[in-house]
């Protein structure tokens, strides 16, 4: 790869493999885009016309996509308050404290992203429905939770070990107590890494489909669940016009992301994911030391 990069033909070829892989990445969400502004009621791509016809059929009057979208947007919002409350406080212990088994405390955290969705689903759905809460915003918050809470747990260790603790130390021996502490001193240099873990458990929640469609009602639709209905038995075009919705929410929230970090100066460290389990642990008992 050096050798490559060293002449420049090998620099075009590397451009040009590059270019290429990339859209390829993109092209099934450029298809997508460019088809939901498309007259054609089979989404042929390219589009023989173009037109505003499928957004204007999401709020029309009748309608189910606007119920889905506000119900997702609720969950979702309840979700980034629940993984922002679970996940700072799981960094804050497994960065800040000596738990025992921290490791192992870490793997478990971290063991709904790589367990199958729909395994996850199945045991939400056989645990809470004696319970009589499926079809519960709040209970389909609690169950996006489990997905989205470890992904705000690895940003915001992440963050936690970029704050150096002797600003915390010398607040403490001026007499702050713990909660003006992490008040005045914690929360305020975290939060570029709070808004970040938000942004990403608010995408994850607003995606999710598994939990949602085991965990949903008939009175409660969320936005995945409504478009695999939608497309069970019939291929509707305002689909691509709600894909294209979600396509634009999702490029929105990255944005926000690398604006959040380049206005904290963030962008100059490594970054906010930590790339091994035991980054942020080592970090942390490095720093006490």
């Amino acid at each position: 790869m050096i050798e490559l990069r060293s002449t420049l033909a090998g620099r075009i070829t590397l451009a040009v493999f590059s270019t290429l892989i990339l859209l390829f990445l993109a092209l099934p969400i450029i298809v997508i885009v460019v088809t939901s502004f498309g007259k054609d009621a089979f989404g042929n791509f390219p589009p023989d016309a173009w037109t505003f016809g499928w957004y204007k059929v999401l709020f029309a009057e009748g309608s189910k996509w606007p119920a889905a979208l506000s119900l997702s947007a609720l969950i979702a919002s309840l979700t980034t308050v629940f993984s922002l409350l679970l996940g700072m406080t799981a960094a804050t212990a497994l960065v800040r404290s000596e738990l025992p088994l921290r490791t192992a405390v870490y793997g478990l955290v971290l063991a709904p992203l790589v367990i199958p969705q729909v395994v996850i689903a199945l045991g939400l759905f056989l645990l809470l429905e004696p319970a009589s809460l499926l079809g519960s915003p709040v209970a389909i918050a609690l169950g996006h939770t489990v997905l989205a809470s470890p992904i705000a747990v690895m940003i915001l260790m992440a963050t936690l070990k970029g704050i150096d603790e002797r600003l915390e130390d010398a607040a403490a021996s001026m007499g702050a107590g713990r909660l003006t502490v992490w008040r005045r001193i914690t929360l305020p240099l975290a939060m570029p890494g709070m808004v970040a873990a938000a942004i990403f458990s608010f995408i994850t929640s607003f995606d999710e489909f598994f939990i949602s469609q085991f965990m949903s009602s008939v009175d409660t639709v969320t936005l995945p669940v409504q478009v695999f209905n939608v497309l069970q038995y019939d291929v509707d075009p305002s689909v691509t016009a709600v894909s294209a919705i979600l396509i634009a929410v999702a490029v929105v929230a990255l944005a926000l992301v690398g604006l959040v970090r380049r206005l904290s100066g963030s962008g100059k460290q490594d970054g906010l994911l930590p790339t091994e389990p035991g980054v942020g642990l080592s970090a942390g008992s490095e720093t006490r030391s």
